[in-house]
């Protein structure tokens, strides 16, 4: 196999166009219990994660927002509220189960008028140029097979004026925190995938898939490659995620 069509799926090494339906498979087993292992897994603690992207956003009334690997709609949701009826959100996410899910979430919400839906990969985003106010992507970006263009993807659909948000897994940076993360990430997280999902094999995929992903100045430098400026990034939880922004000028 050559190593050029090779990339990343957790530590093995798969062609980049099985990465895709790996990373699907992975989804459709665990998309039904999804909300229940986000909260078992951090503690609750994602909500507070997302609530900090949120604040970070910056949204306004009337604005448009196209929230990638949106899931089951945690950022979405809010941000449906935020815009107002005169806004838009795009919930959008490469996986049917998620995407169904995140619907369905919605729908029993009451949100509905300013929110859209769209099953597409954040590679080659099929939105016009100068698009969007705002992009973000949470928990999504290590499952990208090709990172580097889904961020000039994502560049091209925002706005001048606009910005993008990236919350991800990322590598803990308090003095003795690791092998800590590391004991729970190997042990813990696959032993709660197989009681709450019966599956124990995509849990043990996410924690290889975080340590796979790029460290904190890696992205950033990646975003600024990609064309986006004053780049910066905000640790949470001493580094086990960060977020990202940067801006489009």
């Amino acid at each position: 196999m050559d190593k050029q069509d090779t990339t990343d799926f957790g530590y093995q090494q798969v062609r980049a166009e099985e990465k895709a339906r790996k990373v699907a498979a992975v989804f459709h087993s665990v998309a039904d219990r999804y909300d229940v292992m986000n909260d078992l897994m951090s503690l609750g603690v994602h909500r507070l994660w997302k609530r900090y992207t949120i604040e970070l956003a910056g949204v306004r009334r009337g604005q448009r927002v196209l929230d990638l690997a949106g899931g089951t709609g945690d950022l979405a949701g809010r941000f449906a509220r935020m815009v107002g009826p005169e806004g838009e959100v795009v919930l959008a996410d490469i996986n049917a189960s998620m995407l169904r899910n995140g619907r369905e979430r919605m729908l029993d919400k009451g949100l509905a008028g300013n929110l859209r839906f769209a099953q597409v990969n954040a590679e080659c985003l099929p939105f016009p140029d100068n698009h969007f106010d705002l992009v973000t992507i949470a928990f999504g970006l290590r499952n990208v097979t090709d990172k580097a263009a889904a961020l000039r993807s994502m560049y091209r659909v925002l706005k001048p004026g606009g910005r993008l948000l990236v919350l991800e897994f990322s590598r803990p940076v308090v003095p003795g925190l690791k092998p800590i993360y590391d004991l729970y990430s190997f042990t813990a997280l696959p032993l709660m995938g197989k009681l709450v999902t019966g599956d124990a094999a995509s849990y043990r995929y996410l924690a290889e898939s975080i340590r796979m992903h790029p460290d904190q100045p890696t992205l950033k430098s990646m975003m600024e490659e990609a064309g986006f400026e004053r780049t910066e990034f905000y640790n949470l939880s001493g580094g086990i995620v960060a977020v990202h922004r940067g801006y489009k000028f």
